[in-house]
Formats: C-alpha cells, structure tokens, sequence
C-alpha cells in the first residue's frame, strides 16, 4: 500500500501565487509591513515587504503598458542573484504571466534552445550577461527592446532599459487589472530539467503546485514549529547563497521569505569568505545550502576567522549529504545540519527533516511533507517492504502537470496510478523517515548543477577526432560532489596522450556552461559498452571503472 504523510493533511489555498504570497501577511505572517526582506549583501540596498508588493503590481502593470502583456505569456530570466528578482517574478505574475529562469552560465545556444522551447517573449539579465543574453535572443527572434535589465548597472549605450522604465500609463484614465486565473491549470513556472537522454525539459507548475508546496513548507517551517527547526520571521535572518533560477532558492529562499517576513541577505553567487562576513555582520540565523558549502564549513581553514555564533539551523539539499559531513560540521560548529529532499517536477519540497530528529536519523531526507503520498517500488513496479530500496514514485498536490510540448514524456514520467516516477533510489525505514540510496536516472549532480551526460557525448562527438564518448558522473571527495568524466573513443591514427586529455576538455568547457566541464578529465579507451538498440551501458562503464579503480587501475 502507499504511504502516506505521517503529518495532517492541511488546506491548500486555491488562489493565484501571487495573491497566495502576499495574503501572507495575514494569513501567515505577523510582522509590520516594512519589515526589510530583500538586501543586498554587498551594496546594502533592500527592499521592504511592502516595497515587494508595490513594485511588483508596478512592473505587473508596466508589462501591460509597454509590451500589451497576455496572460500566458513567458518572461524569461538570464541573471544571477538579485533583491530585484522577487519584482520581476512576482510581477510578471501579477500580469498573468509564466516565468522562466535560466542558469546565469548558459552558453547562447543553450539559453536560446530554452528561449525558444519556452516561448519567451522577453528578457531578463544584467549589463555582464548582456553579450550573451543578446546573442541568445537573436537566435531566438526576440527583439532587442524585449530585454531589460535588473540589478544596480546601467546600459550606457541607452539601448535596453532598465526594469524599472517598465511603467505604467495611468493619462488617459487608463486601468489596469490583473488577469483572472485557475489555479489548477494555469502555469506560473516553466523551469527546465535536463535530461540524460536529450535536451532539458520544461517542467510545468501551476499555481497550485507552488501555492501547495508553499503551504506544506509553511506548516513544517512555520512559527508553530519552532521548536523543532521552524522560521521565525520576527528574529530570524537567512542568507540568500542559492541561485533563485533554481526552483529549490526560488521557492525555500525567495518565496518564503516574503511569505514568512524574514530578511534575506541575497548574495549574487557563492564566494565563502564572503558568505562568512555576511553571516558574521548580519547575524544570520538559517542558511539553506547545498553539501559542498557544507564541506566548506566543516573543514576550510577560513572558517575559523569568523563569529558564526548566530547560527541557528543549516538546511541541506540539492543533493544527498554524508554523515561524515553532517558530524563535522556539528563537531566544528555546533549547528545542526537536517536535510530534505524535492526536484523540479515537485515545486521542490518532496521531503524534510525536524529539527529534532537530525541527529537521530542522521543521512535521511525526512518524512513526506504533508497531502504526499509515497510508494518505492522495484524494478517491476511492485513496491518494497521497510529499509528495502527500490524507486521512489510519488503523487500530492505539489506534483507538476507534465512537459512542455512533450506528451511522451509526461506519459513514461507518471505511472498507470498518477504517481511520478522519480527516478531516485531510495528505502524507507519503520519510522517513515527516507534516505537516498542512488539514482535510476543517470544525471550528474555538480554541486547541485544537473549536467546531462547525454548532452555532453554528443557535443564531443562532434569533435573530429572523436569517434564514440560516454559521460558518467564520479564522486570528488574533496570537493564533496560529482564531476563529470568522460571516455572518449580516438579515430585511428590519434594518441590518447594526457595532453590529448586536456586539449579535449578545454575544447568542451568553450562550449558549455562551466558546470559542465569535464573536471573528472578525460580517459581513453577501445570501445563504449553499448546495448543492442545502440544505447550506452553507463552502468558497465561505473562498474567496470569501479572494478579497476579497487585493482589499481583504470582499463575499459
């Protein structure tokens, strides 16, 4: 039988996002409507609760006016970390439209295949990413005067706009309203998940998939939780490290903390020196981070230099963390470390740990987040007893409703019953809590950074020297992640040097964004292990390599 959430079910609102946020003042939060949300870490500028909620209906209204913006219609987003991203987002939301992040690292033809499959009809970067950016949407067919800016640069050439000349035109006695919406069917996101057997894939949420997952994160991090690891918004501060183009710091980080009145100090990428002066000169109590920043707190020397005193509550996610990481940070630091668990097609949050069973279950993810529902089935699709592992398949409100333009894949990602299909390994102990064990799916996590191996192999074969290649992920230690390594079949008459080697991966790394480089490096081989339809057997290629590691020596 299924397993359901061992938390009550609760209620899940059925609004708009946008209305869901910000009828969070009342519906949830208990502070002043000035109460600072969104700072700057570096330059100190901040936004307050209401400043959002102006801003947003603001920019909302100026899509409207400037652009004539439909419900429906796509506002892609190509820049890193910035307190203007909640505007923008909660914005084009108000307008009735579906937001689209991009990873800032993109490539233009990789932030153009997305541009396209989404339908975009506008821009978002910064005044850095503006060579890219352009480029991409020429690709793409979208006009120059549909990409505008965030952040505190300007263009000084005068050619694209600021966001904030996106305004709106009250002469006229001109009115503006915000589109009706149901919840249920329409989209508010389209984040794209890649794949190991293609392109990424537009991941589908509407606004009740974020509106349930915002109401299950609250009940679990909620004040009445605070006992056990909830957000405080009347004291607590979190530090804004996670990328908002990822839906796991768009949802846990940005959403939430305007949800629950907490300020964020928003940092525009992870550099941990600066992150620790941040978390000493603020005072922050709660940082959501992926394992490798944990690494980096238990063991780099840096640390040490700073008053992390404020700490209250690490969360960890984006990929599973080691005991032995969760006990050095506690040895080092006395915080706790509680994990949980989402992916994309969840809105994230699948899973999360209570304050006060981190130590307890130390490596789970948690118990199902309230209104889930749970099976981990075999290979037959016949679920498994406690503590056996099997595929983790899953059904709740949270759920997406499919991918963009592509029925056949909706259609292999849920099974007869309506539960999605994971795709991670997991078991399941007496006590409801989960731990992941592997991954079904062959995608490689780099620092919590989908790089789709599938991808990768066929951009180096592309390469003229370069007959056959499989990429599979191996763990770095050091690093506290997976990196990509490649196997790479020579045309005859070519030497597999080590220069060789790095001539490849340098050839590679000018072509896609910089989590995707090769940082496993590149080996040689006769042949890549294939089945017979042709596809590659990237499990023989992990054991075998296994095999010969414990032997002394790689050899395929």
């Amino acid at each position: 039988m299924p397993h359901a959430s061992s938390y009550p079910p609760i209620d899940i609102p059925n609004v708009d996002l946008w209305s869901l946020v910000f009828d969070s003042h009342g519906r949830y939060g208990h502070f002043p409507k000035t109460k600072e949300i969104m700072t700057d870490a570096e330059t100190g500028r901040t936004y307050s609760w209401a400043d959002l909620h102006s801003g947003s209906v603001e920019f909302g209204q100026g899509l409207q006016a400037v652009w004539q913006w439909k419900k429906g219609d796509v506002l892609a987003m190509y820049t890193p970390n910035s307190i203007d991203t909640a505007i923008i987002t909660l914005g084009a939301i108000w307008a009735g439209g579906i937001v689209s992040p991009a990873n800032p690292l993109y490539t233009a033809d990789e932030l153009a295949f997305q541009l396209r499959d989404s339908g975009a009809k506008a821009l978002v970067t910064q005044t850095a990413f503006l060579d890219t950016a352009v480029n991409a949407a020429s690709k793409a067919g979208i006009p120059t005067d549909r990409i505008i800016l965030i952040g505190d640069g300007r263009d000084p050439t005068g050619r694209f706009r600021h966001f904030s000349a996106i305004r709106p035109d009250f002469s006229g006695g001109r009115q503006y309203e915000k589109p009706a919406v149901d919840p249920e069917r329409d989209l508010v996101f389209l984040v794209y998940s890649s794949g190991t057997t293609g392109l990424p894939k537009g991941v589908c949420l509407t606004h009740r998939n974020l509106a349930a997952n915002t109401a299950q994160a609250e009940y679990l991090e909620g004040c009445h939780w605070q006992s056990t690891g909830g957000i405080d918004g009347k004291g607590d501060k979190l530090l804004g490290v996670l990328p908002f183009f990822h839906i796991y710091g768009l949802m846990c980080v940005m959403l939430m903390s305007i949800v629950k009145g907490v300020q964020v100090i928003v940092m525009a990428r992870f550099d941990l020196e600066k992150a620790l002066q941040a978390i000493q000169d603020y005072r922050i109590s709660i940082v959501y981070i992926p394992p490798p920043v944990v690494l980096a707190l238990g063991k780099l020397p840096a640390v040490d230099k700073y008053d992390l005193t404020s700490l209250r509550i690490l969360h960890s996610g984006a990929a599973p963390l080691t005991r032995e990481l969760t006990e050095a940070v506690w040895n080092r630091l006395k915080v706790p470390v509680k994990q949980g668990f989402g992916l994309s097609e969840t809105s994230p949050v699948t899973h999360s740990q209570q304050l006060h069973e981190w130590a307890m279950f130390m490596g789970s993810i948690g118990k199902l987040v309230p209104n889930m529902e749970a099976k981990i089935v075999n290979e037959a699709g016949e679920e498994v007893g406690d503590d056996e592992a099997g595929e983790l398949w899953l059904k709740g409100p949270n759920v997406f409703v499919g991918y963009l333009n592509s029925p056949e894949r909706t259609a292999e990602a849920f099974s007869a019953d309506g539960y999605f299909k994971t795709g991670d390994i997991c078991r399941r102990d007496a006590k409801g809590n989960y731990y992941v064990v592997d991954r079904l799916k062959e995608l490689i996590k780099y620092k919590g950074f989908p790089v789709p191996p599938a991808e990768l192999e066929g951009i180096l074969v592309s390469h003229p020297d370069i007959t056959d290649a499989c990429v599979i992920g191996v763990q770095d230690h050091a690093q506290a992640t997976e990196v990509p390594l490649a196997f790479v079949v020579l045309r005859p008459g070519v030497a597999g040097t080590p220069e060789k080697g790095g001539e490849l991966a340098a050839w590679l790394a000018e072509r896609v964004a910089p989590h995707k480089r090769l940082r496993g490096g590149v080996r040689f081989v006769d042949v890549i292990p294939k089945s017979a339809s042709g596809k590659i057997l990237r499990r023989l290629v992990r054991d075998q390599m296994a095999r010969e590691e414990r032997s002394g020596g790689v050899k395929l």
